[in-house]
């Protein structure tokens, strides 16, 4: 039996050639394994949790549990498995079937400027959607994990169906780096102004307000940016953001620190509070950004900013930010 669960209490027995347990429990690869003492090992989790992990081999190398054919939406590593603590609660939207009315999707290509290389991005557009009506438009950092994994479009088709929304406007601009573009760096900025907006824009909609919208890095280039132009941004969702960010904190060979940098963004906050954005925030209890992420939602709380917090008993990844989808969208687009 590859794991087994008993109330809190979960079992993972390791296969031959193991000598060590890694996953969200360890945050994959930014904590030592667990290692393996002869025997298997058992870990206290939260009831209702989703828990991704994989072995390690004595050369240090993860590999999947060959006894658990339970994957996950895992697009980075072929060897996460997945364990389940009870049963994890999924949105009443996602038990929907599809929406019968959906959405256009106008793919879009060109040479990049800002940054190098060839562009691309996915402008979906609601049903019955009228370019001339001013509109909510969101931009959405690492676009083809929202469109496809995430299926952020089906989510807003759903609501807007069971009348509990109005439609919405989502672009998914697809990154060339996203270390680079994402971590506090004004230059994306350039890049949505300059060749994102005006592709989108006056041709696909007349933006009503403009939002931003991202998971990790992306969550965090989109509070950063939509927190320091209230001219341009009004609304902001996150999730699992990578707060642990300061500028230029990078290693010699341009690593960029996610594990020590410190909250800078969090400090940024406090001192010119975003007072102009609507912000949802969501985060894994089983990750390292969550007390980052808890922090944030305080000082919003303290600010009496609007803003929801929410948090899911699973880690970094795309089951836990597929399932938040419903209410950031419902947050922001719900009657």
């Amino acid at each position: 039996m590859a794991v087994s669960v008993d109330g809190q209490q979960v079992t993972f027995t390791p296969p031959a050639g193991a000598v060590g347990l890694l996953g969200d429990m360890t945050d994959w690869h930014k904590q030592p394994p667990i290692p393996v003492t002869g025997g298997p090992v058992t870990l206290t989790l939260p009831r209702g949790a989703w828990v991704e992990y994989a072995w390690v081999d004595a050369a240090g190398e993860p590999f999947a549990d060959p006894d658990n054919p339970v994957k996950s939406l895992n697009p980075w590593w072929p060897y996460p498995r997945a364990a389940v603590v009870g049963e994890y609660a999924k949105h009443p939207l996602w038990l929907l079937p599809d929406a019968a009315r959906r959405g256009t999707a106008h793919r879009l290509s060109w040479p990049g400027e800002v940054f190098p290389g060839t562009r691309r991005a996915i402008v979906y557009t609601p049903h019955g959607h009228d370019p001339a009506t001013p509109t909510p438009v969101y931009y959405v950092q690492d676009g083809v994990a929202f469109y496809r994994t995430g299926r952020l479009a089906e989510v807003m088709d759903r609501a807007v169906e069971e009348g509990l929304a109005s439609g919405a406007v989502l672009v998914f601009v697809e990154p060339a780096d996203r270390n680079e573009e994402y971590y506090l760096n004004d230059r994306y900025l350039d890049f949505l102004r300059q060749e994102v907006f005006p592709r989108v824009e006056g041709v696909h909609v007349s933006p009503g307000v403009r939002g931003l919208w991202g998971a990790s890095l992306g969550g965090l280039i989109s509070l950063y940016l939509g927190s320091r132009h209230p001219e341009l941004f009004g609304r902001v969702v996150s999730h699992s953001g990578a707060f642990i960010a300061r500028p230029g904190a990078a290693s010699p060979d341009g690593v960029i620190d996610t594990t020590t940098a410190g909250e800078w963004l969090l400090s940024e906050l406090a001192r010119t509070p975003p007072a102009h954005l609507r912000i949802s925030l969501d985060t894994g209890t089983l990750e390292w950004l969550t007390g980052p992420n808890r922090r944030l939602a305080g000082l919003l709380a303290d600010l009496r900013q609007v803003h929801q917090y929410r948090e899911y008993p699973s880690g970094h990844n795309w089951v836990t930010w597929q399932g938040a989808l419903p209410e950031a969208f419902l947050f922001m687009q719900g009657r």
